[in-house]
């Protein structure tokens, strides 16, 4: 991420202009390139809000929900690579927003989230509607500012900003009393921002990529193991360049997905508890994990211990904190994901010129007998009802790699990125290390708004979307016509599937009532129409594809599609939690470990 901080200030704002900290506040967010917010108003930020009425320059989106304007934000964020802003008022208003701000800080999301609060006499005292949020947010933003002067205003929306947008991307928050916007200040935009102890190193040691590429070299069965901060970085293309050039094979986690395409020879699939058995097996199986962006989560190394036992690790990423956290690195290096790959292109390259690679015809051998052996597939359902995954990829095969798809969480998220076909960066939006249910709606409502020309689907569960789906309210409204596909199995899906193998069918608490046979509470054909959505409902499967097709012709409103889907559809591959990625399952009972032995 680069900052936009270097903004000249705006033509209504000149220097020295004698103005409430309030407008303070939203001539700051103009200096900084800001178009779009989202937020909801309340007692402690009603001068803010007075302000925002009438300005020509700052959009503001009225959410039904502050978490909802968090989500969107975040959306925004993921789908454009600018930073997501979104307005909260003191107390509830923002604690609302600490579940989008935490689910912001785990997917490194450049979020700045501002607030009001209770005037500054008052503080302490347990006012109406005072909450400390900045004690609240500490641990889960990079930093969170509070402002108690107008003069403090401008310089902390600055600094907020470049710390959400520069280094590791994440989550900032200002929190503004109500004295500080009312008061008057003399404003002054300076957007040199020095912070005391804040250097994000982006340029790479140089021996530690030339210690890189010696192991590369070396290596007879590497594996590029990708993360979301190739994404973040914009560093797609070189990527690709990198991963042409040694000839490695690629696996992209949950939250790079698209970073890579999928289309590409060398690309493996997604890794970890639901990865494809070729992603999955060639990091167990590699001498050198060339790691680029990604953290080692525990849903990729399943027992961290047992994970790749023979592979040396190369591994770059801008957060030092990340490196040795859970593995040991033989290569460290800190820097941006796209100035590390530049500097590996040019390590590599000059390499080939004066000594021999490892060759890896053996291994892409065993790869690819892998890649046969064991293709992404399902069974088809055996009660009449609609293969959730069969509705997912037909989604994605007449949507498109221009589409944006953005999920909830569970099952049908783990479908959208097994089933979709991903060939361009910032298609893919999830809530992967936070896993926030009520995630997809708002997100694909941001990204639809910072992408307008593109299509937005938001993949749902039919428990997630009772989270957040007043959404549909705000898009209505404001028409942003995203597409919202429930895949509607009328329980928690995910849930329910671990209480269907480890649990021996004991179905506690996971019925929802919303799908076929049951009450239909709510009847999300019902609910869409009151929202003023198009709304359909599908239940048989040669209506799958008349009804995307309708979904992608309207665009005068949002679309809300019940796909009613068999309850006893599967994840898999997987990987149960706690055990070895060697232990993989690609159905019930069946392993390519145990068919080996």
């Amino acid at each position: 991420m680069t900052s936009e901080s270097s903004a000249i200030p705006p033509k209504n704002a000149p220097q020295g202009e004698r103005m409430t900290g309030a407008q303070a506040v939203v001539r700051s967010l103009e200096a900084l390139g800001v178009t779009d917010v989202f937020g909801l108003p309340g007692g402690a930020v009603l001068p803010l809000y007075d302000t925002l009425m009438g300005d020509e320059h700052l959009r503001h989106i009225l959410v039904r929900h502050e978490q909802g304007g968090g989500h969107a934000a975040e959306g925004y964020a993921a789908a454009s690579g600018k930073v997501g802003v979104c307005i909260a008022t003191s107390g509830p208003g923002a604690t609302n927003l600490v579940t989008a701000i935490a689910d912001a800080y785990m997917d490194s999301v450049p979020l700045l989230a501002i607030t009001g609060q209770v005037f500054s006499h008052l503080m302490g005292s347990d006012a109406f509607q005072e909450a400390d949020i900045v004690g609240v947010t500490m641990p889960i933003t990079k930093h969170s500012f509070l402002v108690k002067r107008p003069e403090d205003v401008p310089g902390a929306i600055a600094a907020a900003y470049h710390l959400a947008s520069t280094g590791r991307p994440g989550p900032v928050l200002v929190d503004i009393t109500k004295d500080a916007q009312e008061g008057l200040v003399d404003f002054v935009w300076d957007p040199r921002v020095e912070l005391a102890g804040y250097r994000p190193i982006t340029k790479a040691n140089s021996k530690q990529i030339q210690a890189a590429a010696e192991l590369i070299a070396e290596s007879e069965r590497p594996v590029f193991y990708v993360g979301g901060g190739v994404g973040r970085a914009g560093a797609s293309e070189e990527l690709l360049q990198l991963a042409e050039l040694v000839g490695a094979p690629v696996v992209t986690t949950l939250m790079a997905r698209g970073v890579f395409p999928d289309s590409h020879p060398q690309h493996l699939g997604m890794p970890g508890m639901h990865g494809t058995v070729p992603a999955v097996l060639a990091l167990q199986e590699s001498d050198l994990l060339i790691t680029l962006g990604a953290r080692f989560d525990d849903r990729v190394t399943g027992k961290a211990a047992l994970f790749a036992p023979d592979a040396k690790v190369i591994h770059a990423d801008i957060d030092p904190a990340e490196i040795g956290k859970i593995r040991s690195a033989d290569v460290p290096i800190v820097g941006d994901a796209a100035e590390v790959i530049a500097d590996l292109i040019a390590a590599v390259s000059t390499a080939k010129l004066s000594r021999e690679f490892a060759d890896l015809g053996d291994w892409w051998a065993r790869l690819r007998e892998l890649q046969r052996k064991y293709p992404l597939g399902y069974q088809p359902t055996s009660d009449g009802l609609l293969s959730p995954q069969h509705v997912i990829q037909r989604i994605g095969e007449l949507s498109g790699p221009e589409a944006v798809y953005a999920a909830g969480v569970g099952q049908h998220q783990m479908w959208a990125a097994q089933f979709i076909n991903y060939e361009r960066p910032n298609a893919w939006l999830n809530s992967g290390g936070a896993g926030t249910m009520g995630y997809s709606v708002p997100a694909a409502m941001g990204a639809k708004v910072a992408q307008p020309d593109r299509v937005v689907w938001a993949i749902d569960g039919d428990g997630c979307f009772q989270m957040t789906n007043q959404e549909l309210a705000t898009c209505v409204v404001n028409n942003i016509p995203i597409k919202v596909a429930v895949i509607n199995n009328s329980s928690l899906g995910m849930v329910r599937q671990w209480q269907t193998l480890i649990y021996e069918g004991r179905y506690s608490n996971t019925e929802l009532n919303t799908g076929h046979g049951s009450q239909r509470v709510p009847d999300f054909v019902k609910l869409g129409d009151a929202y003023g959505c198009l709304a359909i409902r599908v239940e048989r499967e040669d209506q799958v594809d008349d009804a995307i097709k309708l979904a992608l012709e309207t665009n005068d409103r949002p679309v809300v599609i019940d796909f009613v889907v068999s309850a006893d559809a599967m994840v898999w591959p997987m990987v149960r939690q706690g055990t070895s990625n060697s232990d993989i399952q690609y159905a019930l009972d069946h392993s390519p470990e145990w068919e080996g032995e």
